[in-house]
């Protein structure tokens, strides 16, 4: 299981925002189109994430519902396949609570992970993830996470809690 510190933001200015990630990046922009289909479960979430021309994961991950940084617990399972028959098969058994496109662009920092996407309904959000390495702190992935909210201009008053599932359901 991977473990990772998450914060998600709402980001005022794209433009400013997108000159400051680029120039804490450690490599070029990567631009991906994606669809994530949210499915019922028990406990935590599961989504199968379609990338357009790529590939497609399915995703389980666990984590709270705050604001600020988060530990969050993943399993992925990712195929070259096509995903429409794995998709068919988990609507039948488990039922969709939704559907989230966007336009993400990826950016690397160290061991994080800069999101920065256009979700369709909803506008522009950051999401940073800190990957932990084995032997590291939930308080050392906080301290990474504040120190790049800092040199991104994030502030508190931008942060968000839950996911991009929860935000559109909600405003519905």
């Amino acid at each position: 299981m991977s473990k990772t510190v998450e914060i998600k933001a709402r980001i005022p200015n794209i433009q400013l925002f997108m000159e400051k990630a680029k120039l804490i990046a450690d490599k070029p922009v990567v631009v991906l189109h994606q669809t994530d289909t949210y499915f019922q479960v028990p406990n935590g979430r599961l989504k199968l994430r379609q990338i357009q021309d790529q590939k497609t994961e399915l995703i389980f991950y666990d984590r709270p519902d705050t604001e600020g940084p988060k530990l969050s617990n993943s399993k992925d399972f990712q195929t070259s396949q096509e995903g429409e028959g794995l998709k068919k098969v988990l609507t039948s058994s488990l039922g969709i609570i939704g559907e989230v496109s966007k336009e993400r662009h990826l950016l690397m920092c160290g061991q994080t992970r800069i999101h920065v996407d256009n979700v369709k309904g909803l506008g522009y959000f950051m999401e940073l993830e800190v990957v932990l390495n084995e032997g590291e702190t939930l308080e050392y992935g906080e301290k990474v996470a504040n120190d790049l909210m800092e040199k991104l201009g994030t502030s508190k008053e931008d942060l968000i809690s839950g996911c991009d599932i929860d935000l559109l359901t909600k405003s519905k």
